[in-house]
């Protein structure tokens, strides 16, 4: 990559701006690329070292609650709960007949308490997005650098060769005149 620089003239050079015109996180990066460092992290590990308990908790109910396996165990639930109130298990009592008020209470006090664990979750994973977008960004910012520094340092070289060849075929041609005099 590249190496230490001054972050004003990386700015100037590689992307054709002034430093102070660039926003925060554009300045941050060229920052980084003068000094020579990087972000050691990736976007999973960075996430996981902001996030709280409750975020984790959050996370592994969302992950429970939204799966199939849970969505089966909850209709086997379900399902025993309608025959045992109904009276079609015998010698289980009936605890909750029909209209199953019992039952509703229940469900809606796991909604209650379901629906917001999933916004946290889905309000993490959206700062888990934000973290890797501006990872990616990183990424992709220090990628465009370094391929507008190599594509100059290429033209340099290709200019070098350029002369070079020049300087040969001059040579080549003083030598041929030489011959030439020489053979006549």
């Amino acid at each position: 990559m590249i190496g230490a620089a001054d972050p004003e003239t990386l700015a100037r050079e590689l992307l054709g701006r002034e430093l102070h015109e660039l926003d925060d996180e554009e300045q941050a990066v060229i920052c980084r690329v003068a000094a020579g460092t990087y972000s050691q992290l990736d976007a999973d590990e960075a996430a996981q070292i902001a996030s709280t308990f409750g975020d984790r908790l959050a996370d592994r109910v969302a992950r429970v609650g939204g799966s199939w396996g849970f969505i089966l165990f909850f209709a086997c639930v379900l399902l025993a709960w309608v025959l045992i109130n109904a009276g079609y298990v015998y010698g289980v009592p009936v605890f909750d007949r029909f209209p199953y008020i019992f039952l509703n209470l229940m469900l809606s006090m796991l909604a209650a308490m379901q629906a917001p664990v999933i916004m946290m979750s889905q309000n993490r994973q959206s700062k888990k997005d934000r973290i890797t977008a501006r990872h990616d960004y990183e990424v992709n910012l220090r990628t465009q650098l370094e391929i507008v520094r190599l594509s100059r340092k290429l033209d340099k070289m290709v200019h070098l060769a350029i002369r070079e060849a020049k300087k040969a075929e001059d040579s080549i041609e003083e030598v041929a005149q030489e011959v030439r005099k020489t053979t006549d």
